[in-house]
């Protein structure tokens, strides 16, 4: 009697099986490793931002070729680390007022909500006792602005380590040459390594640039429109309203709800809320959906659902830091999967349109 003949997986089905365990043994390690591999990512992202500001400096008429790249850089260097400390101790110093305000903002809003409640037709008096027990289980909103001003204070020491990675990134840059042609001595190898890399630099570069400078316009935008209303902190919330439009999918609306909700508790149930929150969705939506495809196109060639999976993991493993590298990260693997044939399948996956089918291993 013969035995049947065991049948074997297809080639495509076993690399995805097999990326699918990479995967996961990866991500344990990045997650037990957040603590190095933060700082030196975020140092990355903005090391490109700084390389890319150098880069425009050269075309300043007059000004760029009297320069030369070495000082353009630490010129873009300089400027860009100085910048993001001030930013940073003006974010501390606002969410240190905000949270001295919080009370009066408490009673403020938990008044709105009983008129909401009232106009709905529930019945009795809400203090925050009752709302925290049963619409949000035990956050202790005084503990959580508490913890949000030390995390605020901890993050000018975390940023001064992650500018640390920027600067030796940055020195590294004038050697890497030398050191890459050394790693791959192979004259194909080499010119291969070079042309993912330059890829790499090209993509997430150009995102990070454009994004970061969108960022800004849309956060002066929102400053306009809620310094017009009369918003208190309006710095506070344009600072946030940038940070958060780097995530994907949900920067938009937390862009929004943050804001409207202070709204609320500042003005209370009127028209004058509405129209803010009104405003600044069509701020949103204007930049998001105008502006942003303009200027960004589809570059970074990612499939919409292999994003919001990458955000999903990402928040997982490293918090809002996560949220805000998801999508580099995900384009970076993206051009790294395509370049072999046997985790070219996953790339396939991850692209927008399958066009990395077309690179060969």
């Amino acid at each position: 009697m013969t035995q049947p003949t065991p049948t074997t997986a297809p080639p495509a089905l076993l690399n995805i099986t097999l990326g699918v365990m990479l995967a996961l043994m990866l991500g344990w390690f990045f997650h037990i490793a957040s603590g190095v591999l933060v700082p030196m990512v975020l140092g990355l992202m903005i090391s490109y931002v700084v390389m890319a500001v150098a880069r425009l400096t050269g075309t300043i008429p007059w000004i760029g070729v009297r320069l030369s790249p070495g000082l353009r850089l630490a010129v873009a260097a300089v400027l860009i680390c100085y910048g993001l400390v001030q930013l940073v101790t003006l974010l501390a110093a606002n969410l240190a007022a905000f949270a001295s305000s919080a009370p009066e903002y408490q009673t403020r809003l938990l008044a709105a909500v009983q008129t909401l409640a009232n106009m709905a037709g529930f019945q009795g008096d809400l203090t925050w006792e009752t709302l925290r027990s049963d619409l949000f289980g035990q956050i202790n909103l005084q503990s959580a602005l508490r913890s949000g001003v030390a995390s605020s204070a901890a993050l000018l020491g975390g940023l001064i380590f992650v500018l640390l990675n920027v600067v030796f990134m940055l020195l590294e840059r004038g050697s890497f040459d030398a050191k890459l042609d050394k790693m791959v001595p192979d004259g194909e190898g080499s010119i291969r390594l070079r042309k993912v890399i330059e890829d790499i630099n090209g993509r997430v570069g150009r995102y990070l640039v454009v994004k970061t400078l969108i960022n800004i316009a849309l956060g002066v935008l929102c400053y306009g429109i809620m310094l017009a209303y009369g918003l208190e902190f309006a710095v506070l919330w344009a600072i946030v309203i940038a940070l958060v439009n780097y995530i994907p999918y949900i920067g938009s609306f937390i862009g929004v709800a943050v804001p409207g909700v202070i709204a609320l508790g500042q003005f209370g149930l009127t028209d004058e809320v509405i129209t803010l929150i009104l405003f600044l969705s069509a701020a949103q939506f204007l930049v998001g959906n105008v502006l942003e495809p303009q200027v960004m196109g589809t570059s970074m060639d990612l499939s919409p659902y292999a994003v919001l999976i990458s955000l999903t993991v990402w928040t997982a493993l490293w918090g809002i830091a996560g949220a805000i590298a998801a999508i580099p990260i995900t384009a970076v693997m993206v051009i790294v999967l395509s370049e072999f044939s046997a985790t070219r399948p996953i790339a396939i996956l991850l692209s927008r349109s399958g066009g990395q089918s077309e690179r060969r291993g």
